[in-house]
């Protein structure tokens, strides 16, 4: 080998390059542990609130030290930038993917119009994008061009004073819809913006967001997050501020008495019908008021008629403040139907009749709510939004309660300098709406306020007033944000991976170590070292990149150490080969990684092919799992063509010698002659019976398919004692109507899986499914767990939701669609490129009948095994990962078989194909089982210790190697082989014997 001296130079540079950036994971690792055990030792399990505390005390630790040095110059916070990323999954926190609405952007963009044509297109384009696979946009515009003489630049549509720069009334439909496309793009980038700088503001270490296509959806992923409700709505928050001038509560004092007559004497209009038995002949207003009082009829002092209205008041506001009166928070929704009743609105004086009635925030220590009564107007547009803020900080007001400062721009100030003054004037007050609640409604005593700076107070905490701070600061969203798929792992349950992780990589590792010097003895041992500096090289290179490391990922870094060694064995048994033709050490050597390169590259390439499909359609996890294997696949490349080499090119120079055998190893597969061809009528009815089986139960059993597929929303629970499964499960069944429990790893966990409201959105929904679910098992759990600690919790948490995930309706179509795509796209990619590389149609044939067999196999026994099995056998995005992985190591067994046919098609000219084909794959076969049970025992080893989590997807492996292997040697080279018409179209002529052919 040339250049070794600079292979060496490199070998031992880019380690160290390895080295250094594993270093920041070390110190930030060692930098936290003395953080945890300060928290620890300070504050004792006895206090209350205990696991908070720690965290607040392990967060102010480490602010304190951040900057100072721990080693050669570089501090905590430096390693902390530089770590070595850990994925959701090891790490717990929440990944969820956020659907901005282009409806709403569409509406605003139309200024909210009543138009026809426009609102039956938005109806068309909603009901459409349930079974659609296309983008929002395109079926409102394909709904709207349907609709005779409908145009888009009608001044009722999109020809309005918003956009009057842009479309005009000449314009034609396709003249208008690249204008719309165009801001309909620019919101979902502020959107974008928006979500970004809460995101950095929150302070979560390593956060990742991405626009996911023009669709609108946002993927958002914060490893390490703990208050996952406070992220929820910190994301879906739309910010709406606005500033009105608020009516004081003597100037509307007189409509509350005037409503509370009217209520008591609409209440006895009631009474007094049904006592004349007039049901069916009530009036429309008598249905209203029966309608309006539904939910009081338990209510003694409405039946009597005393007072409706007054006798929900708690307390009354103070004499000309803003507060109109005080009600108990669960009072508040018949309050409000109560005044929002057209004949009680009527009540109002036509100065007021555009009044807005909302509530303040509510007093959490005496559960009450204080009513607003704003002054609106035509168009209910506040005088003032909170689109003019440029900056907000969290601060403290004079009385040293939480506020928050604002900023606004020049325009905001003009007329927030206009609106004090007013105020000032009047004696009145100016209310501060967030999201229609009343924040704060202070008044305006010393004259107008210029500047633009002003103050929200009120009753908050120190993380509300942060999250509003950042809200105001970022914007607010263009749209509502809804939260179509999710995924929330608990931290405890990300260490229980990590520690699964460790024991599966460590026993996998190990085992391959022992058995490759136990296979080829000192050769053996130098390629241990190979592959050790090839894990090195895997995890420096992680870590440089910044990317993701996932249980997944884990996963394919352990599969990349079994398939890793296929190189190896590839060179030691072509090396053995050429020793056995009586060549010298040094020429076996040389040779035999020269006619091992051909089918190391095409093996690696096409394996390589589909880890790029399953990286590029990929998301979170499994984006992990290909960019492992990706990563493995290079670097696997290299130290079995380099550096294994730089161990063994010495020998045979000098009398040096080197066995790639043992005692035990030295004539294993020897003088091999297996006549597989007269073996493939039999291999073709066995496989045939195996795809009807596979075909026969795929179409009447199905399979299990994940909420990854179908939507719907999955809880890992675990108890503090083993449940039944079919008792819970009842028990959900009666609240939700359709759910299902399986166990989940031990007899004290469950899998919990529910389609109830799968096509809703909303936080309010997922509040109401949680608390739901946690009433529901409640009788499984201890008695002091409450519903808070049910659905957050600890670190060290143990019994409540573990993890959970929800996928909406919508968007499992897409996964679907995509799954399906992958999968044909690397069909597709793989025929192709034996086409080229092989140069021969039948080759790509054989290959490709060979990864269809393999597919469907697979498919089969999940569809036959998943009702028996002890553990989960959904078909969900992480097993189209192993479907995808499965094609591409069929495919490195089949290419390696397939370069060897090639090979002795040129080196026996004169023999017939059949003969030819069989020396191949006889020569073969110790590599072939080498590799496939090294394989093995890799995907055992994770199966059995890698956890609950990925053992399906370790299942759906290890079936597939299995089949894989039997294919390429049974399936892939037959089909090739009979689907050769003359068997001497596919030999050449043969070459002078002085010219070595290794391409057919």
């Amino acid at each position: 080998m040339q250049n070794k001296g600079l292979i060496k130079v490199f070998a031992i540079l880019f380690g160290l390059v390895c080295l250094y950036q594993l270093s920041f994971t070390f110190i930030t690792n060692n930098v936290e542990t003395d953080a945890e055990e300060f928290a620890v030792q300070g504050i004792t399990e006895d206090e209350e609130n205990y696991s908070e505390l720690r965290d607040q005390a392990e967060a102010r630790y480490l602010d304190s030290i951040g900057n100072n040095e721990v080693i050669a110059g570089i501090t905590y916070n430096d390693a902390k930038d530089k770590e070595l990323n850990k994925g959701l999954d090891l790490k717990g926190g929440i990944n969820v993917i956020l659907q901005i609405s282009v409806r709403d952007i569409l509406s605003g963009l139309a200024n909210d119009t009543r138009d026809p044509a426009f609102r039956k297109a938005i109806a068309e384009a909603d009901e459409a994008q349930t079974d659609s696979q296309e983008n929002y946009i395109d079926l409102f515009f394909e709904s709207f061009n349907n609709i005779p003489d409908a145009k888009l630049a009608s001044p009722d549509v999109f020809a309005n004073k918003t956009l009057s720069d842009e479309v005009n009334f000449n314009m034609s439909n396709e003249e208008v819809e690249p204008v719309i496309r165009k801001k309909i793009d620019e919101s979902i980038t502020s959107a974008f913006e928006v979500l970004r700088k809460r995101i950095d503001k929150f302070g979560v270490t390593q956060p990742n967001i991405q626009r996911l296509g023009n669709s609108g959806r946002i993927l958002v992923e914060l490893p390490g997050a703990k208050d996952i409700s406070r992220v929820k709505n910190l994301l879906q928050s739309t910010a709406q501020l606005e500033f009105w001038h608020v009516y004081k509560n003597n100037e509307i004092g007189n409509f509350l008495v005037q409503a509370n007559n009217k209520l008591i004497e609409m209440k006895r209009s009631e009474g007094a019908a049904s006592e004349e038995e007039t049901d069916s002949t009530a009036t429309s207003g008598d249905s209203e008021i029966d309608e309006l009082l539904a939910d009081a009829e338990d209510s003694t002092e409405v039946e009597t008629g005393n007072n409706p209205l007054f006798d929900l008041i708690v307390s009354p506001g103070y004499q000309g403040g803003p507060v109109i009166a005080n009600f108990k928070v669960q009072d508040t929704a018949k309050v409000m139907d109560y005044i929002q009743n057209p004949q009680i609105r009527s009540l109002l004086p036509s100065e007021m009749r555009y009044a807005k009635f909302v509530w303040g925030v509510p007093d959490e220590d005496t559960e009450t709510a204080g009513l607003y009564a704003l002054k609106g107007n035509r168009n209910m547009e506040p005088p003032l939004s909170g689109s003019v803020i440029t900056d907000a900080q969290q601060t403290y007001d004079q009385l040293g309660r939480i506020a928050v400062s604002m900023q606004m721009d020049g325009t905001g100030a003009k007329i927030w300098e206009d609106m004090t003054g007013k105020a000032s004037n009047e004696q009145s007050q100016i209310a501060i709406v967030l999201d229609n609640i009343v924040y704060s409604a202070p008044g305006v005593s010393t004259g107008a306020i210029s500047g633009g700076r002003s103050e929200i107070s009120g009753d908050f905490s120190i993380t509300e007033g942060q999250d509003l701070a950042n809200v105001l600061r970022a914007g607010k969203l263009p749209a509502s944000a809804d939260i179509i798929q999710s995924e929330v792992v608990g931290p405890s349950l990300g260490q229980e991976a990590i520690d699964s992780g460790i024991n599966s990589f460590g026993i996998a590792l190990i085992l391959v170590l022992i058995w490759m010097i136990l296979y080829y003895g000192k050769a053996g041992l130098f390629a241990d070292v190979a592959l050790v500096v090839n894990i090195l090289f895997i995890f420096g290179i992680l870590a440089g990149l910044g990317a993701v490391l996932t249980l997944p990922g884990i996963a394919g870094i352990v599969l990349t150490i079994g398939m890793s060694v296929d190189a190896n064995v590839l060179i030691f048994e072509r090396i053995k080969e050429e020793l056995a033709k009586g060549k010298v050490q040094k020429d076996a050597i040389k040779d035999g990684f020269n006619n091992a390169l051909s089918s190391i590259l095409d093996a690696n390439i096409t394996t390589g092919l589909t880890g790029l499909i399953l990286f590029l359609l990929g998301t979170g996890p499994i984006k992990g799992f290909a960019t492992t294997l990706l990563i493995g696949i290079a670097t696997s490349l290299f130290t079995a063509i380099f550096i294994t080499r730089l161990f063994i090119d010495g020998y045979g120079i000098k009398g040096k010698s080197l066995d790639f055998t043992t005692s035990l190893t030295k004539n294993l597969f020897t003088n091999m002659n297996i006549d597989f061809l007269k073996k493939r009528k039999v291999a073709y009815v066995v496989s045939g019976l195996f795809i009807v089986i596979s075909v026969g139960s795929l179409l009447t059993q199905g399979l299990n398919e994940g909420v990854d597929f179908v939507g719907g929303r999955t809880y890992t629970v675990r108890f503090a004692n083993d449940v039944n499964p079919t008792e819970v499960q009842n028990d959900l069944v009666a609240t939700f109507g359709s759910a299902e429990a399986k166990t989940f790893g031990p007899d004290n966990q469950l899998k919990i899986t529910t389609k109830y409201k799968v096509d809703e959105e909303g936080a309010e929904v997922d509040e109401e499914i949680q608390k739901s679910l946690y009433e529901s098992l409640n009788s499984y759990l201890p008695a002091d767990i409450t519903y808070e600690e049910f659905i957050d919790g600890d670190d060290d948490k143990q019994v409540g939701v573990m993890k959970s995930m929800k996928v909406g309706a919508t968007i499992a179509d897409d996964i679907k669609n995509a799954s399906f795509w992958a999968v044909l796209g690397s069909l597709i990619v793989v025929f192709l490129y034996i086409l080229l590389r092989f140069r021969k149609w039948q080759f790509s044939l054989g290959a490709v009948t060979a990864v269809f067999h393999d597919v469907l196999v697979v498919l089969g026994i999940f569809s036959l095994l998943y009702k028996v099995m002890p553990f989960n056998m959904e078909i969900d995005q992480a097993f189209i990962a192993a479907i995808l992985t499965v094609i591409g190591y069929s495919l490195n067994d089949t290419v390696v078989v397939f370069d060897r046919i090639r090979e002795y098609v040129n080196e026996h000219t004169s023999w017939p194909l059949g003969k030819t084909v069989n020396a191949a794959l006889n020569s073969t076969i110790s590599r072939t089982l080498n590799t496939s049970l090294t394989t093995l025992v890799v995907l055992l080893a994770i199966f059995i210790f890698g956890g609950e989590s990925i053992r399906g997807f370790m299942f759906a492996l290890i079936v597939g190697v299995i089949v894989g292997t039997y294919s390429s040697l049974f399936i892939a080279t037959p089909v090739m082989f009979d689907s050769v018409k003359k068997k001497s179209s596919i030999q050449k002529k043969e070459k002078p014997k002085t010219e070595e052919a290794t391409t057919v």
